[in-house]
């Protein structure tokens, strides 16, 4: 069956409550083979780009962007992945190849390839400066540090679900992700449905693999909200608010690594035509290599005296 990327937004009926889901197998996979993961950089890396995706699609406003690094002690080191309002998200692991054993009850150890560190969230709203929230991992299963990083550094009561279900040849079967938030009006009685009906709610793996026997995207998305909130009473079942499209896109072009050379400075760039008379750089995000020849380096060369002199 072909893999799908789709994502929902809904609020319930008394509007005390937005949800916010995906369906993300696609994107988890296009990143698999992207970066050449093993199984477990599989499985951390889809749930941090499901996770930013799903908080870039919050920001609503265009242009607007949101990047979430995930930096730990464990063997891992860093997870790093930036999504945007219009639902493109990227994303890298720096080390691809991270393997421990599974935890005890056979599940991934996400938490392990972290271990200890820090999660920071910057939000580029187009302000001068932009917002900077950290806090400590608390547990480097994705999902736990975004919905302590919201209820930290934002003061917001937040439920954050990810996950990544592979197959038996390391692909991606199904990824996925919900990220439910408290509103400032919430009723009593629908908080306190929602919290009866949360610890019964299928995994979302489950519910993903369900939802993606429909045909069409738009059906599979409007069967996982369906499914996900079946337990809710009438009063506060979920109604649908818009379908915005998410999805692996990088933005990288020879402009922006342009940037990259430029910022070497004149000394580095002529020592690079004097010695190796050209360079290469890849991307670290989509892999796609960009070649610069001596006489592109010497333009750069030219570029960066003349902004000197300036």
């Amino acid at each position: 069956m072909e893999k799908k990327n789709k994502a929902i937004t809904a609020m319930d009926r008394s509007g005390s409550f937005r949800v916010y889901m995906a369906i993300t197998t696609k994107m988890a996979d296009d990143a698999r083979k992207i970066h050449g993961t093993s199984p477990l950089a599989t499985h951390l890396l889809g749930r941090a780009l499901t996770g930013a995706g799903l908080m870039g699609l919050m920001l609503r406003e265009p242009g607007f962007k949101l990047t979430l690094q995930f930096r730990g002690e464990g063997p891992a080191q860093q997870v790093l992945c930036t999504a945007y309002s219009d639902g493109a998200v990227k994303g890298y692991i720096a080390n691809p190849q991270v393997d421990l054993p599974p935890k005890t009850d056979g599940s991934p150890d996400v938490g392990g390839a972290l271990g200890i560190g820090v999660l920071t969230c910057i939000r580029d709203t187009g302000l001068k400066e932009p917002y900077v929230g950290k806090i400590d991992l608390v547990s480097g299963e994705i999902a736990d540090d975004l919905t302590a990083y919201f209820f930290i550094s934002e003061q917001q009561q937040t439920s954050v679900s990810l996950g990544v279900k592979l197959g038996e040849d390391g692909e991606v079967a199904a990824a996925g992700g919900m990220i439910i938030q408290v509103l400032p009006d919430a009723s009593e009685e629908a908080i306190s449905a929602l919290e009866e009906w949360l610890p019964k709610m299928p995994k979302i793996t489950e519910l993903v693999s369900a939802a993606e026997t429909e045909e069409e995207e738009e059906a599979a998305v409007k069967k996982l909200l369906k499914d996900a909130f079946a337990g809710l009473p009438q009063e506060f079942e979920m109604e649908l608010l818009d379908m915005p499209d998410i999805g692996w896109k990088c933005d990288c072009s020879e402009e922006r690594l342009e940037q990259v050379v430029l910022s070497l400075g004149a000394k580095e760039i002529r020592n690079i035509i004097e010695e190796d008379g050209e360079a290469e750089l890849t991307c670290q995000f989509c892999r796609k290599r960009y070649r610069f020849d001596r006489e592109h380096l010497k333009r750069l060369l030219y570029e960066s005296v003349k902004r000197k002199m300036n």
